[in-house]
């Protein structure tokens, strides 16, 4: 369900962070958003952080990660899975994140306990584009996120720990892919995710093992090597197996 456009009481105590992960073929990708300053020009904040914002009032909390995201980013239409809640003590400990603060929310000094969020996307199935307080908004390899506002990199934390836990019993790294792969980009995909090197052959065997996935008449296009052809996972054959044979340890 949408959020009602009437809703304009922000509750200063509350807000939503999202981490949106996606894969690019080779990478795993996080979406960040570079907060703006506005008129502020003569303050330098390069700070990425995740797409997050207070809630409203009379707003369900995951009602306000939809809106929150769709507008930072322009990303609308996820599934989104709550991760925890974060409130530290010192979460709004950092000097830059102050002096934000400070600019564009009405109580500064108020303690704000947030909802952390996930979601899991195909990069190619999404158009960014920076809105609100959101100066730019990218897609950061994982591995290369430095040091994020706030309490982002604890969330981040939270949400990759929670990816990789589930990647063990559900299908969930298939969201990141396009409707038809190579079997490599799979292998790689959990490579990157579980920060691993898994057994080549074995990881193949057992996932085809499983039966969800399809053997299509498809094949890459406009690669330098010889073109691998193309699977797509049956998703109604996951759900009609009880989900019994994913598993990968």
């Amino acid at each position: 369900m949408r959020p009602n456009k009437k809703m304009n009481t922000i509750n200063p105590t509350v807000s939503v962070d999202c981490v949106v992960f996606g894969f690019d073929g080779s990478d795993l990708k996080v979406l960040l958003v570079q907060r703006d300053l506005r008129d502020n020009l003569d303050i330098d904040d390069d700070t990425l952080v995740l797409p997050g914002d207070l809630i409203f009032e009379d707003e369900d909390i995951q009602d306000a990660a939809s809106r929150v995201l769709l507008d930072l980013t322009g990303i609308d239409n996820l599934f989104l899975e709550q991760i925890g809640a974060f409130g530290s003590l010192d979460r709004l400990s950092k000097d830059k994140d102050k002096v934000w603060l400070y600019l564009v929310r009405p109580i500064p000094d108020s303690r704000v306990i947030t909802i952390g969020y996930f979601a899991l996307v195909n990069i190619k199935n999404y158009t960014i584009r920076p809105a609100g307080f959101a100066k730019h908004v990218i897609w950061k390899n994982f591995n290369e996120v430095g040091e994020l506002g706030f309490d982002h990199n604890d969330i981040l934390s939270a949400a990759i720990t929670k990816l990789r836990n589930k990647l063990y019993h559900e299908p969930v790294g298939f969201k990141l892919l396009p409707k038809q792969f190579p079997l490599n980009h799979l292998y790689t995909l959990y490579n990157t995710i579980l920060n691993s090197k898994l057994d080549r052959r074995n990881f193949l065997r057992r996932i085809l093992k499983t039966g969800f996935l399809k053997e299509t008449n498809n094949f890459q296009e406009g690669v330098p090597h010889k073109p691998a052809r193309l699977y797509t996972f049956v998703e109604k054959k996951f759900a009609s197996d009880n989900n019994q044979k994913f598993k990968f340890y």
